[in-house]
């Protein structure tokens, strides 16, 4: 079943509260998927910095040691900042490949679920207040974020298979649904040199959308093309560095629900995820359409 709630500031007023608008978001859509969720969140994009976040199994990892050996590999400096079992590195952006391939080689221990210049992401297994809390997603500014609660249905309840999935550069997306050719399209990825980690059919949808736009589509031309090469059901909630982009498949059976104000674009499984938002009351809300692309971009 699975709970959606993503919101998109179009000015500052509320980016103090952006984390906690969408805690209150997400907690509300609890029943929708008990099993785990997850946000990303983004912040003013970094000058000539990366950002990149790790997970370990448990609480207390020492995630001091692996960045200073990671700096002494780069030799660069590595800033870190721990959130219980999640870490952000803050490193040189031309050493993003470098320090991605030695984590991956050195650092079997610890996860890379997310890198860019904006976005930070944090999942676990857990209800959405809980896993909010455990990560402070409440005290968190930003221009957007996106969150997830999920029932899983295709695979096991694992944090590597909650939502949101990441696989490019501050792009990261959400999905309520099931896709129907997900296996076939993974190994159509896996050709074109892409790698999809888990066996959820929304990493591969997220995979898919990061090749077309490694291609030279943006964010909403790579929604328009996934209408002609993904089968299933579904609703993507999908941001990237400066865009949120919403779709649902040409029959939509699942739901979702748009709000936009002065102030914001917001998007949620249900209205009740909505109704916690300042002047919702005053918003035009509607449903989005079938096989439309609503996509947003911060110029």
């Amino acid at each position: 079943m699975c709970g959606i709630a993503g919101l998109f500031l179009k000015d500052e007023t509320h980016s103090a509260a952006l984390g906690k608008l969408l805690s209150e978001m997400l907690g509300l859509l609890s029943d929708r998927g008990p099993d785990s969720a997850g946000f990303a969140v983004y912040g003013a994009p970094l000058e000539g910095r990366v950002k990149l976040t790790l997970r370990a199994r448990a609480e207390g990892h020492d995630f001091a040691a692996l960045a200073e050996k990671l700096a002494a590999h780069l030799g660069t400096k590595v800033e870190l900042a721990v959130r219980a079992t999640h870490a952000v590195l803050t490193l040189e952006a031309e050493q993003r490949a470098a320090a991605e391939a030695w984590l991956r080689a050195e650092a079997p221990e610890v996860s890379l679920f997310a890198s860019g210049r904006a976005m930070e992401l944090y999942k676990e297994v857990g209800l959405p207040p809980a896993v909010s809390a455990r990560f402070g997603l409440a005290g968190m500014a930003g221009s957007h974020a996106v969150g997830h609660t999920r029932m899983a249905t295709e695979s096991a309840v694992t944090t590597a298979g909650a939502h949101p999935f990441s696989t490019g550069p501050d792009q990261c997306l959400v999905h309520n649904g099931s896709l129907s050719n997900h296996s076939d399209l993974r190994r159509r990825l896996q050709r074109e040199g892409s790698s999809v980690e888990t066996e959820n059919d929304s990493e591969v949808a997220a995979a898919y959308l990061t090749w077309q736009m490694g291609r030279g589509m943006n964010l909403g031309e790579a929604l328009e093309a996934s209408l002609k090469d993904l089968d299933g059901f579904y609703t993507f909630v999908v941001g990237t560095e400066r865009g949120f982009g919403v779709l649902r498949d040409p029959i939509a059976c699942k739901p979702a629900v748009l709000a936009e104000t002065d102030d914001y674009f917001a998007s949620g499984s249900e209205y009740r995820a909505l109704s916690v938002l300042p002047g919702i009351e005053q918003a035009r809300v509607w449903e989005p359409e079938p096989a439309t692309v609503y996509f947003w971009e911060r110029n």
